[in-house]
């Protein structure tokens, strides 16, 4: 059988919420054994968050938990106590990898700093990844992807331009961080692979999503131009939005560039006399009459289904897509089948579940997705297994407060 890619790579996990959990996903997914730490008076955000399997609140039933920790082990470890802090040092001596999300600079008030990892652990590898890292005038600056949003800039372009901003949905940066998260991780075991050495990666995610605000820094940059609020439209594409079409608030996509797409685009609606008039005849004059433009093609896609018109317009070479909503993406979507994104896993307390594979795949190195952990399922396998403690030296951590 081929080798998992972090088969053998031991982490462990102080994250919670999403950037740091769907890291050590990722990790876990292809091979590595993860334990993550959590506690009874203050669980993972996740865990509490929701959305719950038949609307049933409970630690072990959220969506999200159960999405972003597959394949983990869990551990409740008090970490104010001084003997939780203590197996958690022990915890750091076996591990290759040490991953936090705190606020910065908490994981050193705690006592869990990489200097103190290392007098235990000398190669090891820790990433912390908080909003800001963990130096300048806003490091210690607590808060979650969706303010973080909003101070990478998304907000102030996602909207219309005569409302409010609105943002994308939910903690847009989250999703971003761990894709750096992982290519630093991969850098660094390469790193001690030749020479021993382990490290601290510092990754802040509020400078990770300003990558992807790239365009809008240089369109400052050289033209002293700030960008706004758009809605669905391009300054340089011209039909370009959202057009309602048949069906209970379905819709679809289409995007035209160039005059060869303008010219198919009129094809596939019939070539009507509109199309043929001066105002619509070139981009900038598209530009120029755009609400009438966009009336018009609603009332072409408006009668027909958005999967229709998608195939249509792809099919004379002109960009088009489904607005997809969920049960579109998990049900219908044939790439996604194909591909076998989906996986179903068997939970002790919420039945089957959905749980998303990595989103990439190596062709030499296999994965395997397993359900994620009950809270402090692990326990006893973690304390005796991994660290070779005695039931009684397990029940003192009971007595005195540590595993909770």
């Amino acid at each position: 059988m081929r080798k998992k890619l972090f088969e053998g790579i031991k982490v462990l996990d102080f994250s919670w919420a999403a950037v740091g959990p769907i890291t050590t996903k990722t990790l876990s997914d292809y091979g590595a054994e993860v334990i993550k730490i959590e506690s009874t008076s203050h669980p993972d955000g996740t865990r509490v968050g929701g959305p719950f399997k038949d609307n049933i609140p409970g630690f072990n039933r959220s969506g999200c938990f159960n999405q972003w920790n597959t394949g983990k082990l869990s551990i409740l470890l008090n970490l104010a106590t001084p003997k939780g802090l203590q197996v958690a040092k022990r915890l750091a001596a076996w591990a290759d990898i040490v991953i936090e999300n705190f606020s910065g600079g908490t994981i050193e008030r705690m006592g869990l700093g990489y200097e103190e990892l290392r007098k235990v652990n000398p190669k090891i590898i820790m990433l912390s990844s908080c909003m800001m890292g963990q130096t300048g005038p806003y490091a210690t600056h607590p808060g979650l992807g969706p303010l973080l949003t909003a101070l990478s800039g998304f907000n102030h372009i996602t909207g219309w331009p005569d409302r409010q901003p609105v943002g994308p949905s939910g903690a847009y940066t989250d999703f971003m961080g761990p894709r750096f998260a992982m290519l630093v991780i991969l850098a660094a075991l390469d790193y001690r692979r030749r020479t021993g050495k382990g490290q601290y990666l510092d990754l802040s995610q509020f400078e990770g999503s300003v990558h992807f605000m790239a365009p809008v820094l240089l369109d400052y940059v050289v033209n002293q131009r700030v960008v706004r609020r758009m809605g669905n439209r391009l300054s340089y594409a011209a039909p370009h939005g959202a057009y309602r079409c048949s069906g209970e608030d379905r819709w679809v996509a289409i995007a035209v560039f160039t005059d060869e797409e303008w010219e198919s685009f009129c094809k596939v609606i019939g070539d009507p006399l509109w199309t043929k008039e001066t105002k619509f005849s070139t981009l900038l004059a598209r530009k120029k009459n755009e609400d009438e433009l966009d009336r018009l093609v609603e009332e072409w896609t408006i009668s027909r289904s958005a999967e229709e018109v998608m195939k249509l317009m792809q099919a004379a070479g002109v960009p088009a897509g489904v607005l997809q909503n969920g049960e579109d993406l998990q049900e219908h979507d044939p790439q996604l089948k194909y591909r076998h994104l989906y996986w179903s896993l068997d939970h002790p307390e919420v039945g089957k579940y959905t749980a998303l594979r990595p989103d990439f795949v190596v062709s030499k190195s296999p994965y395997e997705l397993k359900r994620a952990p009950l809270q402090g399922e692990h326990n006893e396998y973690v304390l005796k297994k991994i660290l070779g403690m005695s039931d009684e030296e397990i029940a003192e951590l009971v007595m005195e407060g540590c595993l909770q």
